[in-house]
């Protein structure tokens, strides 16, 4: 699942597909520092509150992973 969340309420959606398993990306990009930053205090306590991980994958955009959940590894050259 990819979100891009706009306001604060909107951080409901990954936290409810990062709890039922689902891989999340949260792609902050089109928000400033001061907006992007609780959410990525949110997701940061969500993460290590189950377990999981979360990985930057480009500026303002993070991957989070819940426990258990396979990461694909890359195939092929780029």
């Amino acid at each position: 699942m990819t979100f891009a969340p706009r306001q604060y309420d909107d951080i409901i959606h990954v936290g409810h597909f990062f709890t039922i398993g689902r891989r999340v990306v949260m792609d902050l990009s089109g928000l400033s520092d001061d907006e992007a930053k609780p959410m990525i205090d949110f997701a940061s306590g969500l993460v290590f509150g189950r377990c999981g991980a979360m990985d930057r994958i480009a500026p303002k955009v993070f991957l989070l992973t819940p426990r258990g959940a396979a990461v694909p590894e890359p195939t092929g050259s780029v």
